[in-house]
């Protein structure tokens, strides 16, 4: 019952108790108390029990009144605290809260500490949480969201798996991002980085890579590589190939590797050079020199090589050398696997 309803219930039964026992017994009725008199009409002390009793009624329910308004403000704050705990998992980026009921921090407190993940639609969520949860579906299922139209650009920190599906899938569809990542690569996590490159490697050609030749690794420079094998508008020179070459950590099998596909580009006199320049600046590349020599049927220039190098170094390429001076007609494959020769160099 409302209090006030309760009060005027009270106060119109006192007056109704009041009144009939006036019209009973209209006299007054005298009580002294510590030499004091108190001389009032019967029916007012009468109704002067219920008067008292409805005093510390009223009190009692505006003391647990109050007691459950406050109470009742702790579940509010709490239940918007747990809604803004939830939001942080959701985007993986769960913050501490501070709960004011303990029997809801005892279990809330676990979300400050983990990330969810919905697997479904959800019916029933406040909007912030709807908002929020369609989002994470859209960047889940490869779509790409604008986080600065949504307000969400500062929501989520580098590295965090949302931020970096939203780019991933931006990458996709977007030539220009994937160039402004290639440009600046610090600013993006090394999985963007690699997908970033792994793009740019599958569709551009070396006069736009040129510039980007300190940022390649070996594997998409490769890619890139045999592409220009098949396509003559990649661009690929000599000049080109040696940035790339400088700027990358090549193993003897990378040499190799390069020598196989720039014998499709590249004129033999070409080639030569720079294979022979390559493995001057680096022991790493005399494999691969060889290997164009022996395609290249230059048995004069592979015997002067095996003069200035010891006997024990490039022995199947030594036996393959003695075959070859015997008119034998053993290829290079037959023989000896170009890359495989690489193993411990």
């Amino acid at each position: 019952m409302r209090l006030g309803l309760y009060i005027f219930a009270a106060l119109t039964l006192m007056g109704i108790v009041g009144a009939l026992v006036h019209m009973v017994n209209p006299n007054n009725f005298l009580i002294e108390v510590m030499g004091i008199n108190f001389n009032f009409p019967v029916a007012v002390w009468v109704i002067l029990p219920m008067g008292l009793l409805l005093l510390f009624t009223i009190i009692h329910m505006f003391y647990y009144g109050v007691r459950s308004y406050f109470k009742k403000k702790k579940w509010m704050h709490d239940a918007e605290t747990l809604e803004d705990a939830l939001y942080w998992s959701l985007v993986h980026e769960p913050k501490e809260q501070k709960y004011l009921i303990d029997d809801v921090k005892k279990s809330a407190v676990l979300l400050s500490r983990s990330t969810l993940s919905v697997v479904d639609g959800v019916e029933g969520l406040s909007d912030r949480l709807t908002k929020i949860v369609n989002i994470l579906n859209k960047i889940k299922n490869g779509e790409y969201v604008d986080l600065k139209e949504y307000k969400l650009s500062k929501v989520f920190n580098e590295g965090n798996p949302h931020l970096i599906q939203n780019r991933l899938n931006r990458l996709e569809n977007d030539p220009e991002f994937v160039e402004e990542v290639m440009k600046s690569s610090s600013k993006y996590s090394e999985q963007v980085q690699k997908e970033a490159l792994r793009i740019f490697a599958s569709r551009e050609t070396f006069f736009k890579a040129r510039k980007y030749a300190k940022i390649f690794d070996v594997e998409n420079f490769m890619v890139m590589l045999n592409r220009a094998a098949e396509d003559e508008e990649m661009g690929l020179s000599a000049e080109i190939l040696n940035d790339f070459v400088e700027a990358l950590k090549l193993k003897c099998a990378d040499f190799v590797r390069i020598a196989k596909v720039t014998k499709k580009i590249f004129s033999p006199d070409e080639n030569l050079a720079l294979f022979k320049r390559y493995q001057k600046e680096n022991p790493k590349a005399q494999n691969a020199y060889l290997y164009l020599l022996f395609e290249y049927e230059l048995l004069d220039e592979i015997e002067n090589y095996f003069d200035e190098h010891d006997e024990h170094e490039f022995v199947k390429y030594r036996a393959l050398f003695e075959l070859k001076k015997q008119n034998k007609g053993f290829k290079l494959e037959d023989l000896i696997d170009a890359e495989s020769i690489c193993k411990n160099v």
